[in-house]
């Protein structure tokens, strides 16, 4: 059952409701008192009251950081989402010159996409098609420096382009293996390649978004 809200309780609801997805955070006490046209005092009772009916809770019992919960008592869908930013293209066929500049940026669910300072590349090119990644897909990343064999990784070679391949650490070289029968491994020295992410999920729109 959902519990019972007071006029008030519920008008204060719905403007932390629309403030948080408007802006990604929840407002401060002063900002709150000025636009319901109440104390701060008012405000922080309003608080106390939706959190002691498990409609909202803080971090802390002073914490600004106001977390909109769901029926199951866990963080609301608006407060989980992120924004990653895009870090020009990627080549999923031959290497392409690495661009450092941003692109723009990706909003992915934080429930799902864990890790810290994510970043997205676009693939262009079709050599890891057998791995679901398309030409024009978005890559989520997590930034790593190393990689084990098998995993799906954002390497750059000879310092000036980058690529996404199938990590493999052979006796002597290192293999990138593409997921396309039409295209080649490729193989390089241990000092040619840079491991800079491990692709951990696919961005194709809100109709494709997964997790590898």
């Amino acid at each position: 059952m959902h519990p019972v809200l007071t006029p008030k309780q519920q008008k204060f609801l719905g403007y932390l409701e629309s403030e948080i997805t408007l802006t990604g955070k929840s407002p401060s006490l002063r900002q709150a008192a000025a636009k319901m046209g109440v104390s701060h005092a008012a405000i922080s009772q309003l608080i106390k009251a939706l959190e002691e009916k498990g409609i909202i809770k803080r971090d802390g019992y002073y914490s600004r950081t106001i977390h909109l919960l769901n029926r199951a008592r866990e963080t609301a869908g608006v407060m989980r989402w992120i924004e990653v930013p895009i870090i020009g293209n990627i080549a999923a066929g031959l290497p392409l010159y690495a661009q450092q500049e941003w692109a723009g940026s990706v909003v992915v669910d934080a429930a799902v996409y864990r890790g810290l300072n994510l970043f997205a590349l676009k693939i262009k090119g079709e050599s890891m098609i057998n791995a679901a990644i398309l030409d024009g897909d978005l890559v989520i990343c997590e930034p790593r420096q190393y990689a084990e064999n098998g995993e799906i990784i954002v390497a750059l070679v000879n310092k000036e382009e980058a690529t996404v391949k199938r990590f493999f650490r052979r006796k002597g070289h290192i293999e990138l293996r593409p997921e396309n029968q039409a295209y080649k491994s490729m193989t390089y020295a241990f000092n040619e390649v840079l491991v800079q992410g491990k692709v951990i999920g696919v961005n194709r729109g809100p109709e494709v978004m997964r997790r590898l």
